[in-house]
């Protein structure tokens, strides 16, 4: 039993979709979420600069005494996990491994990847399914302004509809799309209305609080069962619109007016 938080970060308000899952899966656990709104957005910088940026978040929540971190973002984990991995001895999980066992799982082998442009420029996501999933046909797309525009709000009206056209208009003969920021899921309805039915849409999400969650128990470090969760949000900028994309997507307002800067 460990009654330390989990820590986790991301870019913006994008890595809330994972935290949201942790809640549902994990319901006696305590997390910490910092959203680095003052670096927004990492897609478009460079894998020195993520790196650095990685790196300060992680120990931000190693001060902060957490058991494990997740780096709830598609740029960080293509970019910097594996760096961070040898830099800090605590457990570090990122959504690109638990997405790709999912998919091997699933035997999934024609598969369309959206992501930032960072996220599509490293491979990350390309490299670790195929060395997953043999004879894998991967489609990848890079979606420069779907962040932005999450950030905004802007995730159900025309000009997002329009955008997300042009984005996965291409995509032919997939049976999965993976939402390969963690960003993206709060687009997922009008997603889902560009695509055939048959196509699977991959939360993220959903498969790293199943990582979580196993790791937790087969290392004996989940909390009580009885125990009521406390959550955390800290801010590097409060000033954006976090609050309000965030209210709408955890729908707790304890939660969301206890939010501070770091």
């Amino acid at each position: 039993m460990d009654q330390r938080a989990i820590g986790m970060f991301d870019s913006g308000v994008g890595g809330m979709t994972v935290f949201k899952e942790l809640m549902s899966s994990l319901p006696n656990e305590d997390i910490i979420y910092i959203g680095d709104t003052a670096s927004f957005p990492y897609g478009g910088k460079s894998k020195e600069t993520i790196i650095e940026l990685s790196k300060k978040q992680i120990q931000n929540l190693i001060n902060k005494n957490v058991k494990m971190i997740v780096i709830a973002c598609g740029t960080a984990t293509s970019q910097a996990l594996k760096e961070m991995k040898h830099l800090f001895s605590i457990p570090i999980i990122g959504i690109i491994e638990p997405t790709a066992i999912y998919l091997k799982k699933e035997n999934i082998k024609n598969i369309g990847i959206i992501a930032t442009a960072g996220t599509i420029r490293s491979r990350g996501w390309e490299e670790e399914i195929r060395r997953k999933i043999e004879n894998s046909h991967i489609q990848s797309r890079a979606c420069p302004l779907l962040a932005p525009m999450a950030e905004e709000g802007w995730i159900d009206n025309e000009i997002a509809k329009l955008v997300i056209h042009e984005y996965v208009k291409d995509l032919k003969d997939i049976d999965a799309l993976v939402l390969g920021c963690t960003h993206y899921p709060l687009f997922q309805r009008l997603i889902k209305q560009e695509l055939s039915e048959k196509v699977k849409i991959i939360n993220t999400g959903k498969m790293v609080s199943n990582e979580v969650k196993e790791y937790l128990k087969k290392n004996h470090l989940e909390n009580e069962k009885a125990h009521q969760p406390n959550y955390k949000i800290y801010l590097t900028d409060t000033e954006c619109n976090f609050i309000q994309v965030a209210s709408r997507l955890v729908q707790d307002k304890t939660i969301i007016k206890n939010i501070e800067k770091i």
